[in-house]
């Protein structure tokens, strides 16, 4: 099991980083973002008394960055699900010796690498951001980035196995994956948001990513969370569990060929 996952781990790496089209696309684009919109919102985005912290739009608007990239390329290596299946890779797979459960993890640890991999090369802009990152508080982010690009691939492998083309993946990326980024406070605070755009966020899984991310970046800068923080870790430990589950039923109920 331990060699199936080690293989499908090192074959995404591998291929990924053959195809520079997908480098580009999952690094490139956020950070295409984070500049033209922290850019040209910066001097019209005031934040409120009540809302926190208290900075730039470029400032607040980066750690909504981080979690784009983690699903940008949760997005782009869970879609060679699909093209895995085209090819007739995924049948060799199927058919092969080995548990349902090497073949989820082998490709969501691939996934979660890649993200984290993309997201330290981002966190080297931060002092653009006038943020500053402690070492003492690298440990938690990557514990937070690593569970919340564990969650948003296994959500992306869910979507692409039970879907047959990547034009329908596409479709439901847009229509499901970036609204739940744009609500997550990456864009906007929840405060002074509409009620029922409050309500929808409190919901929102990411929203509890981007809450523990900004909160380690900018308000304590410290590697030990305040009991708000602690609770989006448990979030975010959720949302990552019930990806996996998802993940599993979808390889032993849907088995598409």
């Amino acid at each position: 099991m331990l060699l199936a996952i080690f293989t499908l781990w090192r074959r995404d790496i591998v291929r990924f980083y053959r195809q520079r089209s997908r480098i580009i696309g999952a690094l490139g684009t956020p950070i295409i973002f984070w500049l033209l919109l922290g850019s040209g919102l910066g001097s019209s985005f005031r934040m409120g008394p009540t809302s926190a912290p208290v900075g730039g739009y470029l400032e607040y608007f980066y750690p909504g960055t981080l979690a784009l990239i983690l699903l940008f390329t949760a997005i782009f290596s869970t879609i060679s699900v699909i093209e895995d299946r085209n090819e007739g890779f995924l049948q060799g797979v199927l058919v092969a010796p080995v548990p349902r459960a090497a073949i989820v993890l082998g490709k969501i640890l691939g996934g979660t690498t890649l993200s984290l991999m993309q997201a330290a090369l981002f966190l080297l802009l931060a002092p653009i951001a006038n943020t500053d990152i402690s070492w003492t508080s690298l440990p938690m982010m990557g514990l937070v980035l690593t569970t919340l690009a564990f969650a948003l691939t296994g959500l992306g492998f869910t979507l692409a196995w039970v879907l047959d083309s990547t034009q329908g993946y596409h479709a439901i990326m847009n229509l499901l994956l970036i609204p739940m980024w744009l609500l997550s406070g990456a864009v906007f605070p929840l405060v002074g948001a509409s009620t029922w755009i409050q309500v929808i966020m409190l919901f929102n899984p990411m929203t509890y990513g981007v809450t523990a991310i900004r909160s380690i970046l900018v308000e304590d800068n410290n590697s030990v969370l305040s009991m708000a923080d602690h609770n989006s870790l448990i979030f975010i430990v959720a949302f990552a569990l019930l990806t996996f589950i998802t993940s599993m039923i979808s390889v032993n109920y849907h088995r598409r060929t």
